[in-house]
């Protein structure tokens, strides 16, 4: 790796202690029996809408716990553990899902969906969601997951546009890398999948209408034998609509342009849904797309977006500021659901995706990219996985392990910058998970379930119930559960204010929101 040598050469890799990391979580409120709560969002958590740590997802029970950005890979562990024991001292007897695949549900129909009060902003957020339930139905919705969001120092970029002789402005040289990032993430996203899938096995509540190819264990559950993560497979987001989509990552513009084109594009049987049906709006749009968050994938450019302002906007006027990395299952061995060596361990993989060469995605090598996603997935620990020989006749197993060998070198700078050795060592106990399988966290699920002789619902309910004792244990101290009270409270104030201050009508809101397509 000639680019990994010049880095090293020039210094570069000591600002990589600099890096900016944050975490969003969520997770599912159930029930002491292990059914999804069907109370509202409890009010001294906040408002969903406007509190900037907690707030929900798809589901009025699917908590979303979100981390401001730190240096320190300690610091967004240690902010959401805060979060996470406020929760619990404001849940009264419910717990917090610690699996990825959800709860047992029942009807789709107890799926409540998020509200947001009354604000145009929070009726939008409602009716987007509307728009998911009629697209892809409720319980798809429930699958919970943890986003990384990441990002290289401004010393970093600046001393690399230096390094690699760009001639472009800094800020499009920052967005040029950060899609050659994202390009080799695609292709090699299997990797994660494999090293930290956790979701093999699922209650059949969730299955209820799918077809499906997966065993049976036991009455209530169903898994996958040599599978690493149901959330990512096609069980998981995954509709006919999108899946003829190819949006391009081979630039700003191509990415921006493609996404634009599909949330303009009519789809027929959303059409036929309509927007208004007794004066009560079931969807956005009936294009492909009703706006950019609607469109899957395990990665995402992502810009800060000012009130109102679209996210391909934002993109196309200030550029790439940061990444999210969408493909992190929920570890149900972990209360956080994610520890700091593998917050280090993505630290790596996604620099080594940067500093590799990273050559244009066209449509063939992106669906080949999905299909060895997908056997990764279903089959990740077969030891006889083979990748799709559309773009690679390897074996799963030589092809991981030419990976980390060569991430082991990205993991020294990183050592360099943090005077430790903790990259090297997690990159070589990541290594132990392709020789051992039944290393990885997706076996210990499977041994959980099958050695026990109990149904997935089973195992998940003692992970929730161990996590529940392991935060009301461990209050949180009086300043600091005081001082989330208090920001509890001014969220609540502010959602009021937002529906005070509306000065328009809900379809003259949208129809400005749409108008910025142009990104003017």
């Amino acid at each position: 790796m000639q680019r990994l040598e010049s880095i090293q050469a020039a210094q570069l890799h000591n600002s990589l202690n600099q890096m900016q990391r944050g975490l969003e979580k969520e997770s599912l409120r159930v029930t002491p029996t292990g059914e999804l709560a069907q109370t509202i969002h409890p009010t001294a958590l906040g408002s969903a809408l406007t509190h900037q740590s907690i707030t929900t997802d798809y589901s009025e029970a699917l908590v979303e716990f979100i981390t401001p950005v730190f240096q320190d890979s300690r610091q967004p562990l240690d902010f959401l553990h805060q979060l996470h024991q406020f929760a619990y001292q404001n849940i009264n007897d419910e717990m917090l899902w610690v699996n990825s695949m959800p709860c047992r549900l029942g009807d789709e129909l107890n799926i409540p969906i998020a509200h947001y009060g009354n604000s145009n902003v929070g009726r939008m957020k409602h009716v987007y969601r509307h728009g998911l339930w009629h697209r892809y139905g409720r319980a798809m919705q429930t699958i919970s997951g943890i986003h990384y969001n990441l990002s290289f120092p401004d010393t970093f970029w600046k001393h690399y546009h230096q390094l690699q002789n760009s001639p472009l402005p800094l800020q499009d040289f920052i967005s040029e890398q950060y899609f050659a990032l994202i390009r080799n993430f695609l292709r090699n996203v299997g990797l994660v999948v494999y090293l930290y899938g956790a979701s093999p096995a699922v209650c059949n509540s969730f299955l209820r209408g799918r077809d499906h190819q997966l065993k049976t264990f036991r009455q209530h559950t169903s898994y996958m034998p040599y599978g690493t993560s149901l959330r990512m497979s096609d069980l998981g987001y995954h509709n006919d609509a999108q899946s003829g989509l190819t949006i391009s990552y081979d630039s700003l513009e191509q990415y921006v342009s493609t996404l634009q084109h599909a949330i303009r594009t009519p789809y027929a049987p959303y059409e036929k849904i309509g927007i208004l049906k007794n004066g009560e709006y079931q969807q956005l749009t009936t294009n492909i797309l009703q706006i950019e968050n609607e469109f899957y994938s395990s990665i995402r450019p992502k810009r800060v977006t000012q009130s109102g302002e679209r996210p391909t906007c934002a993109l196309s006027s200030r550029g790439v500021e940061y990444i999210e990395l969408r493909c992190v299952d929920l570890d149900p061995f972990n209360p956080l659901g994610i520890n700091q060596s593998q917050i280090m361990f993505l630290d790596v993989f996604a620099a080594y995706c940067l500093l590799n060469d990273s050559p244009s995605l066209d449509a063939e090598e992106q669906q080949c990219n999905i299909e060895n996603l997908q056997s990764i997935v279903s089959q990740g620990r077969d030891p006889d996985l083979q990748l799709s020989s559309n773009c690679t006749r390897a074996p799963f197993r030589q092809w991981a392990q030419e990976h980390l060998d060569n991430m082991l070198q990205v993991a020294q700078l990183f050592d360099q910058a943090h005077q430790h050795n903790q990259h090297s060592q997690i990159v070589k106990e990541q290594m132990q998970k392709l020789q051992d399988p039944s290393r990885t966290p997706s076996a210990r699920v499977m041994r959980a379930i099958i050695n026990q002789d109990r149904s997935f619902y089973d195992f998940a309910m003692e992970c929730a119930s161990n996590t529940a004792r392991h935060f009301n244990e461990q209050p949180l101290c009086a300043t600091r559960a005081a001082s989330l009270k208090e920001e509890a409270q001014r969220s609540l104030l502010a959602q009021r204010q937002l529906e005070a201050n509306d000065s328009v009508s809900f379809e003259q809101y949208l129809n400005q929101f749409f108008s910025q397509e142009a990104c003017d």
